[in-house]
């Protein structure tokens, strides 16, 4: 049985220091939500709030019915799997996976039957008798997911499962992961640094800051439409550029840069746009042409950088520092005067800072 997990206006402190401030987030029953951001946001502090290894200020956290708030850690029964693999050096593989089940005093019967399924689904049944320390880091996550699997969970949580692995074995599990919680259908929570491996694996992501949420969505809207700056600069749109409504035409909105760089953008295709507004946009949305005295951006080029697929410039325009990238057929020299054009399918409109 997989239950819905509810945290609700928690706050927390170490020390003096105040670590979360009113945060709330509900994760459906069967859902994975990841906790996204930089290192001292909160994240952590939050896995470690609901698994129960601190206590909050104030607020509350539930588990279905159950008030988790106040309980042990060893009384709220979630599946833990740790950055550090946390397994038993002195057991086998198959008694680390079983451990779970023997503290519940489940039937040793059930105990092996139980063990040596997960162990097969998690390929790892050749290796039951092996010890940790003879395993690859692949090997142990793998180990770490079925013992917390194996007692099925209410919830299971990860603290940073992959950072220990090679970048092609993060690619592996990760796929491995969201396999064997999809199939189980367990509520998940999973905290990470890694947005790639956040929007790959979840069903919503939390980016955090300072203690908050700045934004909870579905990976393909966070991706496409942040919700603020902030949002957008973590999403990697490397453009944000101040503009002001001067005139509107139907669908169609005229505005200018604090230098006077003038822009004329389809609501038709952005959205709704305010009278003052930023425009948001990576360095793949601002297309490098010759074209002066266009409507656009005009800019100086610096450093030009090949990426394989494109060259990326530096740019230094009225409207701030700004990265574009052009095509490979007809590179431009640093030093050249251009004008950046935004693609408007690849901008986001966001309220002024």
């Amino acid at each position: 049985m997989t239950l819905p997990l509810s945290i609700e206006k928690i706050t927390a402190h170490y020390g003096a220091t105040k670590v979360l401030e009113d945060l709330s987030l509900t994760v459906a029953d069967g859902e994975l939500v990841s906790l996204l951001g930089a290192s001292g946001c909160g994240k952590t502090t939050t896995l470690r709030l609901v698994a129960g290894f601190m206590q909050p200020t104030r607020g509350t956290i539930l588990l279905g019915d159950k008030d988790l708030t106040r309980l042990p850690a060893h009384g709220r029964d979630i599946g833990l799997v740790f950055q550090s693999y946390a397994l038993f050096p002195h057991l086998s593989v198959m008694n680390n996976v079983a451990f779970g089940l023997k503290q519940r005093k489940l039937p040793a019967a059930e105990q092996t039957r139980r063990a040596v399924a997960m162990l097969d689904r998690v390929g790892l049944s050749h290796l039951a008798d092996r010890l940790p320390g003879e395993l690859s880091g692949g090997q142990k996550q793998r180990v770490a997911l079925a013992r917390a699997l194996v007692i099925e969970p209410p919830l299971l949580m990860f603290d940073e499962p992959l950072s220990n692995l090679d970048a092609k074995l993060r690619v592996d599990m990760r796929v491995e992961i969201r396999q064997l919680q999809r199939a189980n259908g367990t509520t998940a929570l999973y905290v990470t640094h890694d947005q790639e491996e956040a929007f790959s694996i979840s069903d919503r992501v939390a980016i955090m800051d300072q203690g908050r949420i700045m934004q909870l969505d579905t990976p393909e809207t966070l991706y496409q439409r942040p919700a603020n700056a902030f949002v957008a600069r973590f999403v990697g749109f490397e453009n944000l550029i101040d503009l002001s409504v001067t005139g509107r035409d139907g669908p169609i909105v005229h505005a200018v840069t604090r230098d006077g760089a003038r822009l004329s953008l389809s609501q038709d295709r952005l959205g709704a746009i305010p009278d003052a507004f930023i425009l948001a946009t990576r360095a793949d949305g601002l297309q490098v042409t010759d074209a002066e005295g266009a409507e656009g951006l005009p800019a100086t080029l610096g450093l030009r950088t090949y990426l394989g697929r494109a060259y990326q410039y530096q740019c230094e325009a009225g409207a701030g520092h700004l990265v574009a990238n052009g095509s490979l057929a007809t590179p431009f020299e640093p030093g050249a005067r251009v004008t950046l054009t935004p693609n408007p399918d690849q901008c986001a409109i966001l309220a002024p800072e």
